[in-house]
Protein backbone atom coordinates (compact mmCIF):
# COMPACT_ATOMS: atom_id res chain seq x y z
CA UNK A 1 0.00 0.00 0.00
CA UNK A 2 2.87 2.44 0.30
CA UNK A 3 3.75 1.78 -3.10
CA UNK A 4 1.04 4.40 -4.74
CA UNK A 5 1.64 7.40 -2.38
CA UNK A 6 5.20 7.08 -3.55
CA UNK A 7 3.84 6.71 -7.31
CA UNK A 8 1.78 9.54 -7.16
CA UNK A 9 4.19 11.97 -5.69
CA UNK A 10 6.83 10.85 -8.56
CA UNK A 11 8.60 13.48 -10.43
CA UNK A 12 8.96 11.10 -13.14
CA UNK A 13 4.92 10.90 -13.00
CA UNK A 14 4.43 13.86 -12.94
CA UNK A 15 6.45 14.52 -16.07
CA UNK A 16 4.45 12.43 -17.83
CA UNK A 17 1.09 13.69 -16.94
CA UNK A 18 2.40 17.45 -17.54
CA UNK A 19 3.78 15.95 -20.72
CA UNK A 20 0.50 15.05 -21.90
CA UNK A 21 -1.40 18.02 -20.77
CA UNK A 22 -2.54 20.37 -23.68
CA UNK A 23 -1.35 23.78 -22.19
CA UNK A 24 1.93 22.58 -20.74
CA UNK A 25 3.17 19.36 -23.64
CA UNK A 26 6.85 19.30 -23.07
CA UNK A 27 7.58 22.82 -24.13
CA UNK A 28 6.78 23.64 -20.55
CA UNK A 29 7.29 20.37 -18.92
CA UNK A 30 10.92 19.54 -20.08
CA UNK A 31 11.91 22.54 -18.18
CA UNK A 32 10.11 22.72 -15.39
CA UNK A 33 11.21 18.55 -14.90
CA UNK A 34 14.92 19.75 -15.15
CA UNK A 35 15.41 22.72 -13.17
CA UNK A 36 12.34 22.32 -11.08
CA UNK A 37 12.52 18.95 -10.12
CA UNK A 38 15.74 17.66 -10.94
CA UNK A 39 15.05 15.25 -13.16
CA UNK A 40 18.11 14.35 -15.73
CA UNK A 41 17.58 15.56 -18.90
CA UNK A 42 17.92 12.40 -21.05
CA UNK A 43 14.65 10.86 -18.73
CA UNK A 44 13.17 14.36 -18.72
CA UNK A 45 13.45 14.47 -22.56
CA UNK A 46 12.18 10.61 -23.05
CA UNK A 47 9.14 10.51 -20.05
CA UNK A 48 7.88 13.76 -22.05
CA UNK A 49 8.14 12.47 -25.34
CA UNK A 50 6.04 9.61 -24.20
CA UNK A 51 3.60 11.95 -22.21
CA UNK A 52 3.46 14.18 -24.90
CA UNK A 53 2.47 11.14 -27.43
CA UNK A 54 0.29 9.42 -25.59
CA UNK A 55 -3.27 12.02 -26.34
CA UNK A 56 -2.53 11.45 -30.21
CA UNK A 57 -4.37 8.09 -31.18
CA UNK A 58 -7.16 9.27 -28.82
CA UNK A 59 -7.39 12.61 -30.36
CA UNK A 60 -7.31 11.40 -34.10
CA UNK A 61 -9.78 8.57 -32.91
CA UNK A 62 -11.96 10.77 -30.35
CA UNK A 63 -12.37 13.78 -31.99
CA UNK A 64 -15.75 12.50 -34.25
CA UNK A 65 -17.38 11.43 -31.20
CA UNK A 66 -16.63 14.47 -28.81
CA UNK A 67 -17.94 16.65 -31.84
CA UNK A 68 -21.06 14.48 -31.86
CA UNK A 69 -21.69 15.17 -28.16
CA UNK A 70 -20.92 18.63 -28.25
CA UNK A 71 -23.49 19.23 -30.74
CA UNK A 72 -26.47 16.99 -29.39
CA UNK A 73 -25.69 18.37 -25.64
CA UNK A 74 -23.93 21.78 -25.80
CA UNK A 75 -24.24 24.91 -28.12
CA UNK A 76 -21.47 26.23 -25.63
CA UNK A 77 -18.95 23.76 -26.46
CA UNK A 78 -19.80 23.41 -30.03
CA UNK A 79 -18.65 27.06 -30.66
CA UNK A 80 -15.87 25.91 -28.77
CA UNK A 81 -14.70 23.18 -30.73
CA UNK A 82 -15.72 25.24 -34.07
CA UNK A 83 -13.21 27.84 -33.10
CA UNK A 84 -10.57 25.48 -32.74
CA UNK A 85 -10.99 24.24 -35.87
CA UNK A 86 -11.14 26.97 -37.68
CA UNK A 87 -7.96 28.21 -35.87
CA UNK A 88 -6.05 25.04 -36.28
CA UNK A 89 -7.40 25.07 -40.59
CA UNK A 90 -5.94 28.20 -40.96
CA UNK A 91 -3.02 27.62 -39.04
CA UNK A 92 -2.39 24.73 -41.20
CA UNK A 93 -3.68 24.46 -44.59
CA UNK A 94 -1.84 25.85 -47.02
CA UNK A 95 1.31 23.90 -45.66
CA UNK A 96 -0.57 20.31 -45.41
CA UNK A 97 -1.66 21.15 -48.82
CA UNK A 98 1.82 21.71 -50.30
CA UNK A 99 3.74 19.32 -48.16
CA UNK A 100 1.26 16.59 -46.61
CA UNK A 101 2.72 14.32 -43.63
CA UNK A 102 6.28 16.04 -43.38
CA UNK A 103 4.57 19.67 -42.90
CA UNK A 104 2.61 18.13 -39.68
CA UNK A 105 6.03 17.04 -38.52
CA UNK A 106 7.76 20.51 -38.93
CA UNK A 107 4.59 22.29 -37.34
CA UNK A 108 4.65 19.39 -34.44
CA UNK A 109 8.39 20.26 -34.30
CA UNK A 110 8.40 23.65 -33.73
CA UNK A 111 8.30 24.67 -30.31
CA UNK A 112 6.26 26.94 -29.76
CA UNK A 113 2.81 27.20 -27.76
CA UNK A 114 -0.40 25.95 -29.88
CA UNK A 115 2.45 24.14 -32.31
CA UNK A 116 2.33 20.68 -30.57
CA UNK A 117 1.25 17.03 -30.95
CA UNK A 118 -2.20 17.83 -29.56
CA UNK A 119 -2.84 20.73 -32.30
CA UNK A 120 -1.10 18.50 -34.79
CA UNK A 121 -3.76 15.33 -34.15
CA UNK A 122 -6.42 17.94 -34.54
CA UNK A 123 -5.04 19.09 -37.76
CA UNK A 124 -4.61 14.80 -39.08
CA UNK A 125 -8.21 14.91 -37.66
CA UNK A 126 -9.23 17.75 -39.95
CA UNK A 127 -8.08 16.67 -42.96
CA UNK A 128 -9.18 13.18 -42.50
CA UNK A 129 -5.37 11.75 -41.81
CA UNK A 130 -6.20 8.07 -40.42
CA UNK A 131 -4.30 7.56 -37.18
CA UNK A 132 -1.46 4.82 -38.91
CA UNK A 133 -0.36 7.72 -41.12
CA UNK A 134 -0.32 10.44 -38.89
CA UNK A 135 0.99 9.02 -35.54
CA UNK A 136 4.66 9.20 -37.20
CA UNK A 137 5.63 12.46 -38.56
CA UNK A 138 3.12 13.77 -35.39
CA UNK A 139 5.83 11.97 -33.38
CA UNK A 140 8.86 12.25 -34.78
CA UNK A 141 7.72 16.40 -34.53
CA UNK A 142 7.23 15.90 -30.75
CA UNK A 143 10.63 14.15 -30.68
CA UNK A 144 12.62 17.02 -32.60
CA UNK A 145 10.70 19.38 -30.32
CA UNK A 146 12.04 17.62 -27.03
CA UNK A 147 15.59 17.37 -28.35
CA UNK A 148 15.20 21.60 -28.97
CA UNK A 149 13.63 21.77 -25.57
CA UNK A 150 15.78 20.06 -23.72
CA UNK A 151 19.32 21.28 -25.33
CA UNK A 152 18.37 24.92 -24.83
CA UNK A 153 17.13 24.45 -21.04
CA UNK A 154 20.25 22.43 -20.18
CA UNK A 155 21.91 25.37 -22.25
CA UNK A 156 20.32 28.39 -20.27
CA UNK A 157 21.11 26.25 -17.14
CA UNK A 158 24.43 25.85 -17.87
CA UNK A 159 24.98 29.55 -17.83
CA UNK A 160 22.84 30.35 -15.37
Amino acid sequence: MDILPTILSSKELWTVVYSAIPVTELRATIPLAITVWHVKPLTAFILAVIGNSLPIPVIILGLNKIVQLAKRYSKFWTRVLEAIFRRTRRKTSQQFEKYGLLALCLFVAVPLPMTGAWTGAIAAWLFGVPVRKAFWPIFGGVIIAGLIVTILTVGVTAII
